[in-house]
């Protein structure tokens, strides 16, 4: 169970790092993408907060995979788990308001649910 719970945080480690960092560094192109997917309508986020977001997301992939804890065992790792998970749920929300799909934010927050409740003492 600890080599999935391993993989999965890399997994979501990975993931978040990727987007976290195109959100603070190449937003044009994020929102050219966007726009495009979704035939014109506006990304609804103005380049300071997707900094803001995907600072968050690095921060949160970084406790991921941290290896030392600072507190006991874990805490840290499910606290980045937890900040990613209501990410996601936040996601979703932004996801369904502009009538797009929402299954890779679900995704991400069910795989950040899933090491937390994996980690749990």
């Amino acid at each position: 169970m600890n080599i999935v719970l391993w993989i999965t945080q890399f997994l979501l480690a990975g993931t978040f790092v990727f987007t976290g960092v195109s959100k603070v560094l190449a937003y044009d192109e994020l929102k050219r993408t966007v726009e495009a997917r979704t035939k014109g309508a506006k990304i609804g986020m103005s380049r300071g907060l997707a900094a803001q977001v995907g600072l968050l997301e690095v921060v949160g992939a970084v406790g991921l995979v941290l290896p030392y804890d600072f507190w006991p065992p874990y805490v840290l790792l499910r606290l980045a788990a937890g900040g990613l998970a209501l990410l996601m749920v936040i996601a979703t929300i932004y996801h369904l308001r502009r009538k797009e799909t929402a299954v890779p934010s679900i995704g991400l927050f069910l795989m950040a649910l899933f090491v937390i409740v994996g980690r749990w003492p």
